[in-house]
């Protein structure tokens, strides 16, 4: 590969999208209007008992464990225990729970003793629903034993934070996804149009005449799509952080993400247009592969109150790893675990780049 001319075909290239009202509209205005939109809308779904992640501290004390077997018999919720983590919040997060509980030590003695003592709820802004059915099950409980044990003199208290951080909101959630979005959706549609009309108007024909390679040539897009992204970025943790106060940054551990997501879905775009005869039709393949990875990928409704099929479902879908990545170093520092996502989207960008270079050709056959 030669650098001059994948920096004269960058030039060309990105002269012409900005050039384009409609382009630069969707790829840095649309996913604005997006944050800005959800920033102000929580949807309330769900009606089955939530899975409650718990923590005892107090020893399995009767006490307890008897809160506990009252907790689920509610049925708005099925406590399901783990040994003590010692950060708690961060062991949620890490492993995708959008409600945990936390018993403290003591709680068994406190609550013989009629001292005062809180539970403590976490739970994720994201998932309004399940957030909703633990803190009304906890609160209905609660009370219950209040009134039993003390004629309704608060003993038990109920203390809710965040799952990951006591600071985090919805939007703090909202915002890798939203990158997320720009970052599939801004090379997909653009480059599946892209390489079905220069096929159409017989221009990678004329390319053929000149030194550029095909590989230049998608190097160059490749490129120019991350610039984009790494814009469309700071531009909505700009507004996120504006607007709401998102506790959100652009910190090192995303670059990767914003750099190996355009990889993948350049190189994805290109197959999705090689596979289609003209670009009407491209947009319709890019639409079909597009739309379901955009709503079963974590990008509005978090994974974790899917269904069980479709949770494993989402893990099919290459945006899921981006936005789970990013969701990692933003929300969470969980470097691990992201570092495992960036080596998926690698992967996969690697094995679609290869296939598009081998599947569209400047001259037909």
């Amino acid at each position: 590969m030669r650098p001059r001319r994948i920096a004269a075909d960058l030039n060309v290239y990105a002269r012409n999208y900005l050039r384009n009202p409609a382009a630069l509209f969707f790829t840095l205005i649309f996913p604005i209007i997006l944050i800005t939109m959800f920033g102000f809308i929580f949807q309330n779904t769900g009606t089955k008992a939530i899975d409650v992640t718990t923590e005892n501290l107090d020893g399995n004390s009767n006490a307890s464990v008897q809160f506990l077997a009252a907790l689920n018999a509610t049925g708005a919720v099925s406590i399901q225990m783990v040994s003590p983590q010692g950060n708690f919040s961060s062991y949620l997060g890490t492993h995708g729970d959008t409600v945990g509980l936390e018993i403290p030590a003591g709680f068994g003695q406190n609550f013989q003793a009629h001292r005062p003592v809180n539970v403590t709820a976490y739970v994720d802004p994201q998932d309004e629903a399940s957030s909703g059915f633990l803190q009304g099950a906890l609160q209905g409980v609660a009370n219950a034993y209040n009134l039993h044990a003390a004629g309704g003199q608060p003993i038990i208290g109920v203390h809710t934070t965040t799952v990951g951080s006591a600071v985090y909101k919805y939007i703090d959630y909202l915002v890798p996804g939203l990158i997320g979005f720009a970052i599939l959706t801004s090379p997909m549609f653009s480059i599946a149009e892209l390489v079905s009309t220069y096929r159409k108007e017989g221009l990678f024909r004329q390319l053929s005449l000149t030194p550029l390679t095909r590989a230049e040539w998608l190097v160059a897009k490749i490129i120019w799509y991350t610039i984009l992204s790494i814009i469309a970025a700071v531009l909505m943790i700009a507004t996120g952080s504006l607007l709401f106060h998102a506790q959100v940054s652009l910190t090192p551990g995303v670059l990767p993400f914003l750099v190996f997501g355009p990889f993948l879905f350049v190189s994805l775009g290109i197959l999705a247009g090689s596979a289609a005869p003209t670009p009407e039709s491209a947009a319709v393949v890019a639409n079909i592969i597009t739309f379901p990875m955009m709503f079963l990928s974590g990008t509005f409704f978090p994974v974790s109150s899917f269904p069980p099929g479709l949770q494993l479902l989402a893990h099919v879908f290459p945006l899921y790893y981006v936005i789970d990545g990013m969701n990692q170093v933003m929300l969470f520092g969980n470097v691990t675990r992201a570092l495992g996502d960036v080596g998926v989207v690698l992967v996969l960008g690697a094995i679609l780049f290869a296939a598009g270079v081998y599947t569209f050709r400047w001259r037909e056959k």
